[in-house]
């Protein structure tokens, strides 16, 4: 078994896909929190500190942008990188997200090859960045 290599906080209202998600990440050697809703995720990351958050644009709760105006917020999970995974696909749509200052950003359906890869490049470009 691989060395653990951080907790990822995984926000999706869909089970299905959260346990996709969590499935391929926990075979690349990362631990995983899932939840359904944003205000969970928001309680649970105030004694927590991923070392990334996935999460939905559309959740049931609150939108994309309010929970990451609230990690933003919030000086202790202000620095952790957010991405936006989301059925959001029309054109403008990820340069909208990355502009609202999500660090990363994926539409759905994902690409299971390159999910992980493409997480952990947002996680360096996000240290390079401190």
């Amino acid at each position: 078994m691989e060395r653990q290599k951080g907790l990822i906080c995984v926000i999706e209202d869909n089970k299905s896909i959260s346990k996709l998600f969590a499935t391929i990440l926990n075979k690349s050697g990362y631990q995983t929190i899932e939840f359904q809703d944003a205000t969970s995720a928001l309680e649970w990351l105030q004694s927590n500190q991923p070392i990334c958050i996935l999460t939905d644009v559309l959740l049931p709760d609150m939108n994309g942008t309010e929970l990451l105006m609230n990690i933003r917020n919030n000086d202790l999970l202000a620095s952790i990188p957010v991405i936006a995974i989301t059925g959001l696909a029309q054109p403008g749509d990820e340069k909208k997200l990355l502009s609202a200052g999500f660090d990363g950003y994926m539409s759905k359906p994902i690409n299971i090859s390159t999910f992980v890869s493409d997480i952990e490049k947002v996680i360096e470009s996000k240290k390079q960045q401190k």
